[in-house]
This record gives C-alpha cells, sequence and structure tokens, in this order.
C-alpha cells in the first residue's frame, strides 16, 4: 500500500511539473512573434501555440514537436506555392484555422496539411478552400481527422486532388467531416484499421470514398450524393459499411458502390436511392449483402461475373427499373428472404412468405446492358413478353437464381445506429 502511495506522489508531481513547464506562445499579426514559424522555433514540446485573428501568408510550416496550435479565427493564404502545414512529430493538434491557396503541381501532391510518419495527432475543425490535396496522411497512425471542412473546385481528375487522402496508415478515425468538388473526397490506398463515420461527401469528381488495398475499416454513418461514384472498394477484404446513404450518383458508369476483388465484407442497413447502378460488383466473394434499402434505381445490383459464396438477404428492391442484372451462368449465391415490389406471387398460408419463388432477372435488363438505347422501350408490352417468358423458361440466368422465400410486405429496417 506504501509502495502504491508512493508512486502516485511521484506520478502527480511529474504531471503537475509538466504544467507548470507547458507554456503559451500567442501570434498576432502586429506582434513580435508575427508569423507560425517563428513561434513553432519558440517553442518547446507540449506548448500550446495561439494564433490570433489575421491573416498569415506562410507555406511550408514545419511542426517537428509536439504542439497545439489552436487558431482564433486565422488564415493562413499559402499564395498558390506549396504545402501549408507539414507535421512530422507525435502529439500534435491543429484546430480551427481556414487554409487557403495551397499550391498545385504536376510534380508534387501539394496539400493543406500533411501528416508524415506520426501518430496521436489531431486535426479537428479546419476549413479549407483553393486546395490541391486537403489533408494527407502517409505512414501515420492512431490519429484523429474531425469536423474539417473541404471546399474544392475540381473540373476533372486530371488537375486535382483528393480532399483527404491516407496512404499505409493505420487506426485513423475520420469523423464528422464534409467534403465536396475535389477529386476523390476521401481516398485510402493500403490503410487498415481505419474508422469512418458521419461525414458527407457530395459532388466529387471521381469516387466520394474510395479504397484500394485496404483491410479491416469501418464506414458508419456517412452520406455519398452526386458524386462520379459513391464509393469505390477495391482490392480489399473484411470491410464493414452500414447505416449509409448513396443517392443521385447518377451517369453511364456511376454506382453507389463499386466493389472490385473484394472479400469476406459486409454491407448492411444502407440507403441506396436514385443510382444509376446502386451496387456495381466483379470478382468478390463472401460478402453479406444484408438489411438494404435498394430505391428507384437503374440496376439495384449488377453482378458482373465471378462473384461467389454471397448473401443477399433482408433487402428490400423498391421500383428499381431492373432489381438484379446477373452475367455468367453458375449461381453460387443465396437471394433468399428479400422483398421485391415487383413480386407478383400469392401467400395462401398467410406467413408472410411468397408460395412461389421469385425470379429478379429480367432478360430485358441484358438487352439494355447491351444496348443501353433501347432503354426507350421499358414499359411496352413486348418488354413485358420476353420478361415473361425468361421467368417460365430461364435461358440467360442459371435457374437456381431465384428468391425462394421472398417476402410479401416490406421489411422494417431500423436506421438508428
Amino acid at each position: 500500500m506504501k509502495k502504491t502511495l508512493e508512486l502516485l506522489c511521484i506520478l502527480l508531481f511529474l504531471l503537475l511539473g509538466w504544467n507548470i513547464k507547458a507554456k503559451t506562445i500567442t501570434v498576432q499579426p502586429h506582434s513580435a512573434i508575427n508569423t507560425i514559424k517563428k513561434a513553432i522555433e519558440m517553442a518547446d514540446s507540449y506548448d500550446l501555440i495561439v494564433v490570433e485573428a489575421g491573416t498569415y501568408k506562410e507555406t511550408d510550416i514545419h511542426i517537428n514537436k509536439p504542439l497545439t496550435l489552436l487558431s482564433k479565427n486565422a488564415i493562413v493564404d499559402g499564395e498558390n506555392k506549396g504545402e501549408i502545414f507539414i507535421i512530422q512529430a507525435d502529439y500534435v493538434t491543429v484546430k480551427n484555422f481556414t487554409i487557403i491557396n495551397v499550391g498545385s503541381s504536376y510534380i508534387k501532391d501539394y496539400a493543406a496539411i500533411r501528416v508524415r510518419e506520426s501518430k496521436h495527432f489531431i486535426i479537428e475543425n479546419n476549413t479549407i478552400k483553393e486546395l490541391f490535396f486537403g489533408i494527407y496522411l502517409e505512414k501515420s497512425k492512431e490519429g484523429k481527422i474531425l469536423s474539417n471542412k473541404i471546399y474544392g473546385k475540381a473540373k476533372s481528375e486530371f488537375n486535382s486532388g483528393n480532399g483527404i487522402q491516407l496512404w499505409y496508415c493505420n487506426n485513423i478515425e475520420i469523423k464528422d467531416n464534409y467534403v465536396e468538388r475535389v477529386r476523390d473526397g476521401i481516398y485510402l490506398e493500403f490503410s487498415n484499421y481505419c474508422t469512418i463515420h458521419n461525414n458527407i461527401s457530395k459532388n466529387n469528381v471521381r469516387y466520394g470514398l474510395h479504397f484500394m488495398f485496404s483491410n479491416h475499416d469501418v464506414v458508419t454513418n456517412c452520406s455519398y450524393t452526386n458524386n462520379g461514384a459513391g464509393v469505390a472498394i477495391m482490392f480489399s477484404k473484411f470491410m464493414k459499411m452500414s447505416y449509409n446513404l448513396f443517392s443521385d450518383n447518377w451517369g453511364s458508369a456511376a454506382y453507389g458502390v463499386l466493389l472490385k476483388e473484394v472479400n469476406d465484407t459486409e454491407i448492411s442497413r444502407n440507403i441506396f436511392k436514385n443510382n444509376t447502378t446502386a451496387i456495381n460488383i466483379e470478382g468478390s466473394n463472401r460478402v453479406q449483402y444484408l438489411h438494404n434499402d435498394f430505391i428507384s434505381n437503374g440496376w439495384a445490383l449488377n453482378s458482373r461475373g465471378a462473384n461467389y459464396q454471397n448473401t443477399v438477404n433482408y433487402n428490400n428492391f423498391l421500383n428499381n427499373s431492373f432489381d438484379l442484372l446477373y452475367q455468367g451462368q453458375l449461381n453460387q449465391n443465396n437471394f433468399d428472404h428479400n422483398y421485391w415490389s415487383n413480386y407478383t406471387g400469392y401467400d395462401l398460408d398467410k406467413d408472410g412468405i411468397g408460395d412461389v419463388p421469385h425470379r429478379p432477372i429480367k432478360l430485358f435488363s441484358y438487352i439494355v446492358n447491351k444496348t443501353p438505347e433501347s432503354i426507350i422501350f421499358l414499359r411496352s408490352l413486348f418488354v413485358d413478353i420476353i420478361d415473361f417468358s425468361e421467368k417460365v423458361a430461364p435461358v440467360f440466368t442459371p435457374d437456381n437464381l431465384v428468391d425462394a422465400q421472398p417476402f410479401i410486405k416490406q421489411i422494417q429496417h431500423d436506421y438508428d445506429n
């Protein structure tokens, strides 16, 4: 007991001593300390730097020691010359800044805030405008990107960067951010165990969110609206996506979600609404699609081939032009226990399950996929006849591709997470 008390006293002394040592440095436009760079040079580890209101024309602000930089309505103007903040230390916080006029280049990926080989950092409540890249993390871990607003003006993917980019990062929390009009709203490459929660990513040129070679990431409560495509997951596994909204991603190659070479992943309790294709799938296995709502999309699911051992259960397919396009003659996937708004069967025993299996594929969907102009015949009697013939005697689709137990009534999903 005595030794425990002694250790507590020593710990308390060290903590108090540390707090006494730490100091606050104030930066003001017309004072002796009038640049952020100068304040960093003067600071000791774990000091607080308060940047008062004003415009500071600075680039390449290197933070190479544990510090907290707190803005009070300060604007940092890079004058289109290069990067602004470059963090190369652990335990750094950059908060409440407005950052404008990041440099652009075809050789270097200039960023408003770059974090390099650091951990335990916090990038919070910053506003970034006139950017090339917004927040760029490389070989960093255990950090937080919180409540930032990124406003780009990208018109094509060739002359623009990403809003938030992670490269070889682990255990990063990306939460409550707003990103618009950049190339990819959020991009992760070789980045694992990251949490992406409650972000809005809209009006981006390519993807609202993009994964490459990343595993064990979780995406929840996000909104991806009116992007070139909502979310792309490529060459990744053990992902989870739930309680998200994918809407109005509309165009010839637009998707709510694109899966390519994705395995052992769960996509559940999401809303897909008004997308050209809600989910486009290729070469993906053991993926669970559970409790989603597919509403008024062109195609709800487009399975482009080599997709095996997937489960599509307890989803609502509501008023899509085509619920499913399936390319290939072999079906090793399960499509049971869904609600299909165009199901025409009956339920004589009143157990809520249709007595007649439902075939979700329309032959006309193949024709439209090959010849998009034919969509003008969608509501014609001729289309109804050829779709009926495919249901009665399947030729283009696997005979076992059915929902053997379709729900008669729409499934009620709880979207409170």
